[in-house]
């Protein structure tokens, strides 16, 4: 099968199409056809190995597991013979986990991995792409933020992968949701129900007076100090973690923090490694995040489509930090879309 292959860290060039071998499920595995694959922001930190924190995960010296990918949607061809959840034929989407191996055309997955059926109607790059986003941005705000009807919530960094996702969940929550984003993404940050969107190239949030139940920053570009007057008594600052310079000590920062903030004031700053949830955790989501697709409530937006051995393009342009949504590699021609 063809795969994407990287064998040291370094530039979107490591990154090589080459043929391996097609894996064989397990008795507990489903082989899956993969059809549709996102590249999300943390793509490229596991092919740099920055900041090197990030290589307890991925392997010190050279990566652990050597086909990147951690979000896809495809079609199960095979399974072993204990598996009970799936059968030959489904659609399904999911995460990977810490494994890997979704830039590639097969991946073998245990059933109880986190995986659900896709949506109705929904196209494989459509499911692919929701996948990210929806997995991070809902516990952040359902569990962390424990959101309410009714409550003021700022989305900064709204038109991201984690930020369309919570846009939309804050809306179906019942909050009041202001999204901040750049002039470009404005229409489409209002499209996915924001009731007021900040330009930040015109308009700083945090020295508008306005203040918010939460604030959720989904590209970690803020922090708690900068946010704390912009939040009520007993807001909470939630964010992604730091993506932009100085990673090790923005990080330490915020977690003092988090350990500050949950002893001293009335304002709280949190902070949560979704990625590292259960796969039973994120099953239940999934299965929850296909029944608001099915009602209309959630929607994927994708922003650039590439084939697979256009994957350093795609890895240079997600690392722009510029992308609106999500970006998504197609392997198979998909007729729903």
């Amino acid at each position: 099968m063809n795969a994407i292959v990287y064998e040291k860290y370094g530039p979107p060039d490591v990154l090589q199409l080459r043929e391996v071998e097609k894996p064989t499920p397990k008795n507990d595995e489903v082989l899956i056809r993969i059809h549709a694959a996102a590249v999300t922001a943390t793509d490229p930190v596991d092919r740099k190995g920055e900041p090197y924190v990030a290589r307890i995960f991925s392997g010190l010296r050279k990566p652990k597991h050597p086909i990147p990918g951690g979000m896809l949607a495809g079609e199960i061809e095979a399974s072993g013979k204990d598996v009970k959840r799936f059968k030959v034929g489904d659609q399904v989407f999911g995460s990977t986990g810490l494994t890997l191996g979704a830039h590639a055309e097969y991946k073998c997955l245990p059933e109880d991995e986190a995986l659900a059926r896709i949506p109705g109607g929904m196209s494989y790059e459509e499911a692919a792409a929701t996948v990210d986003g929806a997995l991070t941005a809902l516990p952040f705000l359902r569990d962390e933020a424990k959101i309410r009807r009714g409550q003021q919530v700022l989305i900064n960094g709204a038109s991201g992968s984690v930020g369309t996702a919570a846009v939309q969940f804050a809306k179906y929550y019942g909050a009041e949701v202001t999204g901040v984003c750049s002039t470009a993404n404005v229409e489409l940050v209002k499209s996915l129900g924001a009731n007021k969107v900040i330009d930040y190239t015109k308009e700083d949030f945090t020295k508008n007076d306005q203040a918010y139940d939460v604030i959720f920053d989904a590209v970690g570009k803020s922090t708690f100090s900068r946010c704390k007057n912009s939040l009520k008594k007993g807001g909470v600052f939630l964010s992604t973690g730091p993506t932009v310079g100085g990673f090790f000590f923005k990080t330490l920062a915020l977690l003092l923090e988090m350990l500050w903030t949950s002893k001293i004031g009335d304002k709280r700053a949190i902070f949560a490694a979704t990625g590292l949830r259960s796969s039973s955790e994120k099953t239940e989501d999934l299965v929850f995040l296909t029944k608001l697709i099915e009602a209309g409530t959630i929607k994927s937006v994708i922003d650039k489509r590439y084939r697979l051995e256009q994957i350093a393009e795609a890895h240079t342009y997600v690392e722009t930090g510029h992308k609106v949504g999500n970006v998504v590699l197609t392997l198979v021609h998909d007729p729903n879309t």
